[in-house]
């Protein structure tokens, strides 16, 4: 067993002593997500506050190092190649090392603790590129900040060469139910993403994993994306939640706005589901109240995105985010590496 697989292994013993669950029925989140909003809330804090009492959120830092030219159709995405035309955003270069160290200089000192960095890529391929993603991940560990890519499917080899690199964490949503996928993607199968999420666990990296909600899914195939994450054993250690954010070009460019009471519904119920994992409020944080990030907040959600920019999509002040946090009583989360 690779060493650090194994001490994900003593992480699955951890939780099972704490009670963690990995057998959740679609019926059961279905009912979570449906049952009155208030008494979900009080559950979902509760469940909080066993698991995560120190009340801090994490601030994670999200850069994107290669833009646009993606060959895969997701609906939701402007990066990708199949809708260039519309939406008007262009191939990128892979930016330089050098630059992706200094803008991760600028996040941590801002107070982000996690650097993630993302690549337009259907796959990672062997090579230049590749090379140079290993040595962003180096130079942002060196700086004492946790490292996350997101790079598309990865063999078994390359989760274990982004190991030996160091990283922290390797992003690769599942985006949607098994049953609603094939209406938003058809060039990467719902096997494909998980087969990849399994190299990263095998590998030893904690896995980050979460789904959009809004692209027309019904509320069973939100409880079936929840489930689906629920029952992989360990948990994802951190599961993005994510509003989806209609951009004009794509595909669901006319889908309404989310409901934030949908959104606070998918965290409190991730929060119940998957007790220890960080719930991170993602893409469409923009368009919520305050009010209605605090009651994220209240339900379960204690990491954030950071900065003035997601991938290719405008994100919240940091200075209103900071306020946000102190006024709610909340604290940020200091650097895990000295």
């Amino acid at each position: 067993m690779h060493g650090k697989a194994a001490r994900a292994q003593t992480s699955h013993e951890r939780g099972s002593a704490l009670g963690i669950r990995h057998d959740w029925t679609a019926y059961e989140i279905l009912a979570l997500l449906t049952a009155p909003l208030l008494d979900l809330v009080d559950q979902a804090r509760a469940v909080h506050r066993g698991h995560h009492a120190d009340g801090a959120v994490q601030l994670a830092s999200l850069l994107s190092i290669k833009t646009g030219a993606c060959p895969e159709d997701c609906k939701y995405c402007p990066q990708s190649a199949h809708y260039a035309k519309q939406t008007g955003l262009g191939r990128e270069a892979l930016l330089e090392v050098d630059d992706v160290l200094a803008k991760a200089q600028l996040a941590r000192e801002a107070g982000a603790t996690r650097f993630c960095m993302g690549a337009a890529w259907r796959e990672v391929k062997e090579g230049p590129a590749f090379d140079s993603v290993l040595d962003m991940v180096r130079g942002v560990r060196a700086l004492g900040m946790e490292a996350c890519v997101t790079l598309g499917m990865l063999t078994q080899a390359q989760a274990d060469r982004l190991a030996d690199a160091g990283l922290t964490a390797y992003n690769h949503n599942l985006d949607t139910s098994p049953e609603f996928y094939g209406e938003i993607i058809t060039t990467r199968t719902y096997q494909d993403r998980l087969d990849t999420i399994a190299h990263v666990r095998d590998a030893g990296i904690e896995v980050c994993c979460g789904g959009i909600i809004g692209m027309g899914e019904s509320i069973e195939d939100r409880a079936r994306l929840l489930q689906t994450l629920a029952t992989l054993d360990p948990h994802p250690e951190s599961v993005p939640i994510n509003a989806l954010v209609a951009v004009p070009g794509t595909p669901l460019e006319d889908r309404p706005p989310v409901d934030p009471l949908d959104l606070v519904r998918m965290v409190a119920a991730a929060r119940i589901t998957m007790p220890a994992c960080r719930v991170r409020l993602s893409a469409g944080r923009r368009a919520l109240t305050r009010e209605a990030q605090v009651l994220c907040f209240l339900a379960g959600a204690n990491s954030i995105f950071y900065g003035d920019r997601l991938l290719t999509t405008a994100n919240n002040d940091t200075r209103d985010d900071l306020a946000l946090i102190e006024e709610a009583g909340l604290s940020v989360q200091d650097s895990v590496l000295r």
